[in-house]
């Protein structure tokens, strides 16, 4: 890299910064922590567990984004006088040194610049996503597996929580279903691009003569319900049927009928949940489910109305939008971005960021066009 090069992306690096720091409202944000700590250092804090968790985690995340803020001009700064002495010195080594951590740098600023994209209604929030398996009988529920260990694996590579809710096993292989949730600054934001169905093309394993079978799985993602939202299920619209637990194989992990299912008879949604001991623990998370579901049907349904007035018909993104492609080559392939990769196992280990990146992108600049 010249020096008139690293000049040059420097600039635009330092250009874009400034943008993410105008969009995210430094000012504010140092407003907002003073305010916190001071509520985080009130001796009754705790007196309310679920206000104080609350308040602690928005603290710890305001600073971790005033931090990165920092740490970023502090490391723009210091590159540049890496590059400076090495163009002093004629130093190869010293300039492919400051070019790795310029890059670095770059990537680092690419995901703040995604993250400003984010400002719907709900995208702060935490995500519940659902995975279930479609056409393809043992290779499509092998496949959803896959796709929920994939987003599990990338939610613990960012430091988020997950929990699984509900886990509905197959016979042969895999899953049929699984529900749980993505804890962690704008979950639901990044991973709402994952919305849509997932095709598989792979030399089946469940095939005696190993013939190659395509699978299909479907991705569902909402926002985790809060205290706030204002939704209100009467008991005459909802069947409650309580069961067993049971894990792969039919094997009992429970002794007493926890399980509970609950049916919101009016649209039909069901949700599931099993991962509490306690019954009524498990129909309290059900419940929040629901309500979660019935929320984004309700936000969906007014979505809807407003691109019928606009005589559009971009409600959805349709069947097939992205394809895992591992026989008769290697290819990830997201269909409505067109980015693509062939590293379909580092794909299945949770390195999904670019798909999500152009995903959000491609989204942005549908909102734009309308």
């Amino acid at each position: 890299m010249t020096s008139d090069d690293a000049s040059a992306d420097l600039r635009e690096l330092k250009a874009t910064l400034a943008s993410v720091e105008a969009v995210l409202d430094l000012p504010s944000l140092r407003r907002e922590k003073g305010e916190l700590e001071a509520a985080a250092a009130d001796p009754g804090l705790w007196d309310d567990a679920e206000h104080a968790q609350e308040v602690t985690s928005r603290l710890s995340y305001v600073q971790a984004e005033l931090n990165k803020i920092a740490d970023l001009h502090s490391r723009l700064d210091d590159v540049e006088v890496m590059f400076e002495l090495a163009e002093d010195e004629d130093d190869q080594s010293a300039r492919g040194e400051a070019g790795a951590e310029l890059a670095d740098i770059g990537k680092v600023i690419d995901e703040l610049e995604v993250r400003t994209l984010l400002s719907g209604k709900y995208d702060e929030r935490n995500a519940v996503v659902t995975v279930r398996s479609g056409a393809g009988g043992a290779d499509a529920c092998d496949f959803a597996e896959q796709l929920m260990r994939m987003y599990l694996r990338w939610a613990e590579a960012h430091g988020f929580a997950t929990e699984v809710y509900d886990t509905s096993y197959a016979e042969e292989a895999g899953i049929r279903s699984a529900t749980f949730a993505v804890n962690g600054p704008y979950a639901y934001g990044t991973l709402s691009v994952e919305q849509g169905t997932h095709r598989v093309v792979r030399i089946s394993k469940y095939d005696n003569q190993g013939r190659r079978q395509t699978g299909f799985a479907a991705v569902e993602v909402v926002p985790a319900l809060e205290q706030t939202d204002s939704i209100e299920v009467p008991d005459e619209e909802i069947r409650v049927d309580v069961y067993r637990s049971s894990g792969p194989g039919g094997q009992s992990v429970n002794t007493t009928d926890s399980a509970v299912r609950i049916t919101h008879i009016p649209t039909g949604v069901v949700v599931t949940c099993q991962n509490e001991k306690s019954q009524i623990q498990n129909k309290a998370t059900a419940m929040a489910l629901l309500k979660a579901k019935l929320l984004q049907l309700k936000r969906d349904e007014e979505r809807a109305k407003v691109d019928e007035l606009r005589g559009s018909a971009t409600a959805s993104w349709g069947d097939q939008m992205r394809s895992y492609v591992e026989h008769p080559y290697q290819m990830v392939k997201d269909l409505r971005t067109g980015f693509e990769t062939a590293d379909v196992k580092g794909v299945y280990d949770g390195a999904i960021d670019r798909f999500l990146e152009a995903g959000i992108r491609w989204r942005r600049s549908g909102e734009k066009s309308e």
